[in-house]
């Protein structure tokens, strides 16, 4: 018979394993066929991203990535609403209140993953089937593939909680064509189905339906090299009819969002939008005006540093601004308005742009010494 002590570990070894494959668990984590599968397991609150989630998450890629007989990642969400609806903001904000360390440590370990992702050295395939927001961008959007479906919907909407566009938000979004990725930071602007990837955020638009499909012949490939992955989603995306006539939803607004959303300050962007006076600048100045002012200022200055920076400076950078957030007053504000009393009137402290001084966002950029993320 076992001894006592054994006898605990065998039973602490079992639960351990059973732990990946629990549907109770918040990240189910397998290995089928050539594939390593990360299923976002939290349908009740749209997959939103919590750190012991993190925790399994990065790791798993990390060992992945060493094994010669896992040639690549997927990942997905359960429930069929959401792929990754962002990051648990409200275990942060009660965080925040108390002084707890998790408004550090959350905000570190979000981002180690998001460059884990970035530099993985498999290929990643995200299923972006659904909502798919905030952190849900960072864990898809710096993998090699991204698989939108007509279900997807996709914001970066933290201008409306007194934080800014981060996961990376500094690296992924100047670079996308024209001004979209200024237009999407400061406005919130939700993009639907294959918008998404005519927006250059997906690399490949498939069925909602045929997912489980594309999943099945993804572990069935042999040893398979990035070309062969991509040659396989090529081959679902050119046969998914859904949608396919339809005109970009921007088409029509991109000159205006390149020649507005291309000022130097918030200020310029603001007066360029009065001066237009087209129904369109209009609807974009009331977006606005609903934001933190705080949060405009940051996220144009991070986009336009951003531009020219590597995923990693963008990420200590981003870091630095997180706990910015954190020691301020808008993002309590946003979030209570927005996801506790849902009264959606926040009220900001400065109240408008004019009060944001360039000191208080040099301020927010200034290294945090020994704190600095470390990639």
């Amino acid at each position: 018979r076992l001894k006592p002590f054994n006898r605990l570990q065998v039973i602490l070894q079992h639960l351990k394993m059973s732990k990946h494959t629990d549907s109770t668990a918040e990240v189910l984590l397998e290995k089928r066929g050539g594939a390593g599968i990360i299923t976002l397991n939290r349908p009740k609150a749209l997959n939103a991203l919590t750190l012991p989630m993190i925790r399994q998450i990065y790791p798993q890629i990390k060992t992945w990535e060493q094994d010669p007989e896992t040639f690549l990642i997927i990942i997905k969400g359960t429930g069929g609403k959401a792929f990754c609806a962002g990051g648990d903001i409200r275990a942060i904000t009660d965080a925040g209140k108390v002084g707890d360390r998790l408004t550090q440590d959350f905000f570190r370990e979000e981002y180690t993953l998001n460059n884990a992702i970035g530099t993985c050295k498999k290929p990643y395939v995200a299923l972006i089937d659904g909502i798919t927001m905030g952190g849900g961008v960072g864990l898809s959007v710096h993998g090699h593939f991204r698989v939108a479906t007509e279900k997807t919907l996709f914001a970066m909407p933290e201008t409306a909680i007194g934080l800014f566009p981060d996961v990376g938000g500094g690296y992924f979004l100047p670079r996308l064509s024209g001004k979209i990725g200024f237009y999407l930071a400061l406005t919130g602007f939700r993009l639907k189905g294959r918008d998404v990837l005519k927006a250059g955020i997906a690399t490949h638009f498939v069925a909602s339906e045929k997912l489980p499909d594309l999943e099945n012949d993804l572990i069935a490939l042999k040893s398979p090299s990035t070309e062969n992955i991509a040659d396989l989603l090529n081959s679902y995306h050119v046969k998914s009819k859904v949608d396919e006539g339809k005109q970009f939803v921007l088409d029509e607004h991109m000159e205006k969002i390149n020649s507005l959303f291309s000022g130097n300050s918030m200020e310029e962007i603001v007066r360029k939008l009065k001066q237009d006076g087209s129904p369109f600048a209009i609807k974009q100045l009331e977006t606005i005006s609903k934001m933190s002012p705080t949060s405009l200022k940051l996220a144009l200055r991070q986009l336009r540093e951003g531009a020219s920076m590597s995923l990693q400076d963008v990420l200590t950078m981003e870091y630095r601004l997180s706990q910015a957030c954190m020691r301020g007053h808008d993002f309590y504000e946003g979030v209570r308005a927005v996801l506790i009393d849902k009264d959606q009137s926040p009220r900001w402290k400065p109240a408008a742009l004019e009060e944001v001084t360039d000191e208080f966002v040099d301020g927010c950029f200034k290294p945090l010494g020994n704190n600095d993320l470390k990639l």
